[in-house]
């Protein structure tokens, strides 16, 4: 999955040293909130939109709100996420697909 961020895949973040398989994938994570919190995401996105791949998530924002996008082939959706500090999914919203 192509993911705009270098650090933690969901704040960017370069310190900790948490690895975790997502779709195959092993990616870096800054804490275990943090791979939560992706987990999650990546689910609710899928629910949301039928997919059963994301080929491309781009997220923005800090812990009190973060906005995603998220492509699959010819495909976009987007939306708004916040978690709670467990990180589950506090408010999801989903702005329709392309």
């Amino acid at each position: 999955m192509k993911r705009n961020y270098t650090g933690c895949a969901i704040c960017d973040s370069t310190w900790g040293d948490v690895w975790e398989e997502v779709d195959g994938e092993r990616m870096f994570f800054c804490c275990a909130t943090c791979a939560v919190q992706f987990r999650r995401l990546v689910g609710r996105i899928r629910e949301a939109t039928g997919w059963p791949l994301i080929e491309a998530l781009e997220i923005g924002g800090d812990r009190r709100g973060r906005s995603w996008e998220a492509r699959t082939g010819s495909a976009t959706a987007r939306g708004r996420v916040s978690f709670t500090a467990e990180g589950e999914i506090l408010r999801f919203e989903a702005s329709g697909q392309t």
